[in-house]
């Protein structure tokens, strides 16, 4: 039993696989399902390429949980339901947040992280070699976007990457759109967890704007420039690092 995927993010996944290598032959993959639309998307791409692919790997959806008293059966059910292996791991994310966050601090990032750091150590610690995440191509932008107006950077979301604690990170789907992995849960008609799901939602603070604002920048962008995501795109694969400021890159006669 199976959801429909689209030609498009089946093809688009099957690219980024083909150009970046990642997934090859023998690979045991963590997948951090939070039961949002994107690792949703995820977990039922790699379970498709398993079944089409002409190496074998496995995978495991492990969704962490942040200690709010969160309901989350349902994403077990529906992993038993398609055949997907699945864990829930259990934190205290939530309280820790509470008592360790600096003011003024990010409290999505701060809590983004920390469950970043439970999926490496749950990889690590159960043998993954890989830990694949749901970022699209939108997250990508946004990131860079972020980075550069806020941080003073330039930096972004590369499909695959090595942690500093020796782990293969990779992001499957991230030269998809955002619309299409939206478009995948509504057309299935699968529940999904959206922001009600973060645990700021629970917490008298100050939403994060920057995000937001970057993602209102972009909407206004591609309105006015139906093709910028694809300009953008192609962008990070062009990069000339001897055309900026930095000492280590300039050309030297």
């Amino acid at each position: 039993m199976s959801l429909k995927l689209s030609k498009k993010i089946t093809k688009l996944v099957g690219q980024t696989n083909a150009n970046y290598e990642l997934i090859k032959e023998g690979d045991k993959i963590l997948v951090g399902f939070s039961g949002g639309k994107d690792s949703l998307t995820l977990i039922h791409t790699l379970k498709r390429m398993q079944s089409v692919a002409p190496f074998k790997f496995e995978f495991k959806a492990v969704t962490i949980t942040y200690g709010m008293g969160e309901q989350v059966e349902f994403l077990a059910n529906h992993c038993k339901k398609y055949e997907i292996e699945h864990e829930i791991v259990d934190t205290e994310i939530f309280d820790i947040s509470k008592e360790k966050i600096r003011k003024n601090s990010s409290f999505c990032s701060f809590v983004s992280r920390m469950r970043r750091g439970y999926l490496y150590t749950h990889a690590l610690d159960n043998g993954f070699n890989k830990l694949a995440l749901g970022h699209h191509l939108d997250d990508a932008m946004e990131s860079f976007f972020m980075n550069f107006f806020y941080n003073g950077s330039m930096r972004s979301m590369p499909p695959v990457y090595k942690a500093e604690n020796g782990l293969m990170v990779i992001r499957p789907l991230i030269m998809c759109r955002e619309r299409q992995l939206r478009a995948f849960a509504q057309e299935n008609c699968v529940d999904v967890i959206g922001d009600e799901g973060c645990p700021a939602m629970r917490m008298d603070i100050k939403m994060p704007h920057a995000r937001e604002n970057t993602k209102k920048l972009l909407e206004k962008l591609e309105e006015e420039n139906p093709k910028i995501f694809v300009s953008m795109k192609a962008a990070f694969q062009n990069f000339h690092p001897n055309t900026f400021f930095s000492k280590d890159d300039l050309d030297k006669e």
